[in-house]
């Protein structure tokens, strides 16, 4: 099998320094202990639901960390679905919204299978204390994983329902119809709405049950509500400021915490003068073992106090591999133990192909740099914690704080506002650790707002790569042997999609020199912009077509779809043969998360200014699409983002230090890069659905690649590529 040193999950978490979180936030009260209960004032209750009913008030609501969806594990129809007084219903889910559009998704799976309008659905997400454990909002599991879970829950919730009108009127259930929130007898007309039926004494018990495996959801055919464009519920708050973030929280007597941070990675703390902090009004300051960090009434000031410790801080530094060593130095330590995947015999195909190419291709470290750094709140109350923070696993997060706390996790609740941005960067929950050691050390609640400049150093990056290719053509022009060594960044998307019949496929680890960690997508980036450069580099060897070489190679007929999608919309066969001065085109295809994905790009290069993508024509395919306007701005959002790294994004470092920790020295795609985009999306309503905020960025960069080489005739082998254009000769 496959040696896979990184997953999509794991990797960011396995090195990640302890995060913790832990949370109280009046007027809920967490029961101590092994309680299974939260005791909730009819007041809180009503802010939380609106002016609703929980259907199980009488008898407590679940802690949410107790109530776990995944990996099917059972969950009640309570701790998913509530019926409020108003004729609303609250959907709970684990999920979180920081951009990707969940919030709407399943408030119209919910809709769907309650059969009612979407605008009647309210959402309550991300609050441990209060939703279901539905896993960490990564790896593109919402659509095929928590959508199938919300549409269950809401469905038992139907069907209960159902069933409790007809014994209410000694009917069968089957001659009954529900539509916008009402159950009506076809043959009398006689009518009730859930709201009625909430009040029954018998909706406690019915709603006790778990939500059933095997419960009817609505087909494709018949959906009414997915496959719509539904706008994000609270995007008038977004626009207009009125939403908070996790940077926005503000709690009563709060403080506003900054933390030393050691001057190079890998530095330890020998000592240090707290004096000059503790002189200054209102300042507060800890340590505690490596752990320095101040507070006062504001960020400025807290700024002012740390500065002032700083300088009389010494330190222990270590040896730290530079920037410029960094593809030698993930070579040399690569680890390659374990069997590669292999089919056939690659020695032989070897042996027997009338041409052999070797190349290597590298990728270099990137950094999220979403729109928010991280932020958090902590809060202790007789010895619980409550954290307001932007992560996006907050049933992992409260896990990791009750850990580093030393505190039961019942005793920590963690609730994450919709927040701003977190592409894979936010699995872990330091500002939120950071934020409760300080809250604790000084009984006030506290803030801790990372600046731009820590969230360059401290956050983890997207692996940086090293990929050997080497492939072999027969006299056909033909693939016959295949060796694709990828070292560090992981094995998403390893594995060739195209038909040969001797491979050997590895994914090695190394020694990486910074905190590296998920990232959209993950590895297949960097995997698939080599194997498509790679691929043409064999098509240019067999004097073939680009796009022909790939078909010639291709039995999956989903990518085989989205590539002829692409090329047709982007005229493939006109551009390429289009002689206009440094101007070329190229194409790429690849699959991920059972999604499939193309591009054409067409790229104008100038040696000096750099290179400007002018047009790119993508095709994308998830199966069923749920929510077409929310998938347009995903695709076209992985577009955007993929053209950083692919151009000009790169961490560079040296004696331990980020030499690039801003944007001024860290470029990020601005709108004068922005191409014209033509995303196509193809609904393939015969399979389940799939993600889609993460596949469509692993096509651009080698699309961008082989459309540098058909301009210049330069194959640009390591991204970013501007640079590296610029050194070739």
């Amino acid at each position: 099998m496959i040696e896979d040193t990184l997953t999509e999950e794991g990797v960011g978490w396995a090195s990640a320094h302890r995060s913790t979180m832990v949370g109280q936030a009046p007027p809920y009260i967490l029961e101590s202990g092994r309680s299974e209960s939260v005791e909730l004032s009819r007041r809180a209750f009503v802010q939380l639901l609106g002016t609703g009913l929980l259907i199980t008030v009488t008898e407590g609501v679940s802690l949410g960390q107790r109530r776990r969806s995944r990996g099917g594990r059972p969950i009640t129809v309570a701790a998913r679905i509530h019926l409020n007084r108003d004729g609303t219903i609250t959907v709970m889910t684990g999920k979180v919204e920081e951009g990707q559009g969940p919030r709407a998704q399943l408030s119209q799976a919910a809709a769907e299978e309650l059969r009612i309008g979407v605008e009647r659905i309210r959402m309550v997400m991300s609050d441990t204390a209060l939703v279901p454990d539905d896993g960490i909002t990564a790896g593109s599991r919402t659509t095929p994983s928590t959508v199938p879970a919300v549409r269950r829950g809401a469905a038992t919730a139907r069907e209960l329902l159902t069933r409790l009108a007809a014994e209410q009127w000694k009917v069968n259930p089957s001659s009954l119809n529900v539509r916008d929130g009402a159950i009506k007898h076809k043959m009398t007309g006689k009518t009730v709405t859930y709201t009625d039926l909430a009040k029954s004494k018998d909706i406690a018990a019915a709603f006790k049950q778990n939500v059933s495996s095997d419960v009817a959801i609505t087909p494709v055919s018949q959906w009414k509500t997915l496959g719509t464009s539904v706008p994000r519920p609270n995007s008038r708050d977004i626009v207009t400021g009125a939403h908070k973030y996790p940077s926005d929280i503000i709690r009563p007597n709060m403080l506003y915490g900054k933390i030393l941070r050691p001057p190079s990675y890998g530095a330890t703390l020998e000592s240090i003068d707290l004096s000059p902090a503790k002189a200054m009004k209102d300042v507060l300051v800890v340590r505690d073992g490596q752990f320095v960090g101040c507070a006062a009434p504001s960020s400025f000031v807290a700024a002012r106090a740390l500065e002032a410790i700083a300088k009389t801080a010494s330190w222990k530094t270590v040896s730290h591999t530079s920037s410029k060593d960094l593809y030698s130095h993930l070579k040399k330590n690569a680890r390659r133990g374990g069997r590669p995947g292999t089919r056939g015999s690659v020695e032989k195909g070897f042996a027997d192909a009338s041409k052999v190419l070797s190349e290597t291709y590298e990728v270099a470290y990137v950094q999220h740099t979403p729109m928010e750094p991280r932020a958090a709140v902590a809060e202790w109350n007789d010895g619980k914690l409550t954290v307001w923070t932007g992560v996006d696993g907050p049933q992992r997060v409260q896990g990791s704080l009750a850990s580093a706390l030393g505190i039961p996790s019942e005793r920590v609740r963690v609730i994450v506002p919709d927040m701003g941005g977190g592409f894979g960067g936010k699995h872990t929950g330091e500002a939120a650790e950071e934020a409760a050691r300080l809250a604790k050390a000084f009984g006030r609640p506290v803030a801790v707002h990372w600046t731009r400049a820590e969230e360059f150093t401290w956050a983890y990056v997207r692996p940086a790569a090293v990929i050997e290719c080497k492939g072999g053509l027969d006299d056909k022009g033909s693939i016959v042997a295949w060796d694709f060594t990828s070292i560090n960044p992981g094995g998403s998307a390893i594995d060739t999609p195209y038909n040969i019949a001797n491979t050997s496929i590895l994914s090695a680890g190394s020694d990486s020199p910074l905190r590296q960690g998920s990232y959209r997508c993950l590895g297949a980036t960097a995997n698939n912009f080599a194997r498509e450069s790679f691929m043409d580099e064999l098509a240019a060897a067999a004097g073939a077509d680009p796009l022909a070489f790939r078909l010639a190679h291709l039995d999956n007929p989903r990518i085989r779809a989205v590539l002829e999608t692409a090329a047709k919309h982007f005229d493939w066969p006109r551009r390429r043969k289009q002689t206009i001065a440094d101007v070329g085109v190229g194409l790429a295809c690849g699959t991920e998360k059972n999604s499939v994905v193309a591009a054409c790009a067409q790229v104008l290069v100038d040696r000096k200014r750099g290179i400007k993508v002018q047009y790119v024509c993508e095709a994308f395919e998830c199966g069923p699409i749920q929510n077409p306007a929310n998938l347009l701005s995903q695709v076209q959002g992985c577009i955007m983002m993929g053209l950083g790294p692919a151009l000009r994004e790169e961490m560079r470092f040296e004696d331990g230090k980020i030499l690039n920790a801003g944007f001024a020295g860290y470029q990020v795609p601005r709108f004068e890069d922005v191409p014209t985009i033509d995303v196509r999306l193809i609904n393939k309503t015969d399979i389940p659905s799939a993600g889609g905020g993460e596949t469509p960025i692993i096509v651009i960069a080698p699309a961008i690649a082989n459309a540098v080489f058909a301009a210049t005739g330069i194959r640009v082998r390591s991204m970013p590529m501007e640079n590296n254009l610029r050194k070739q000769p």
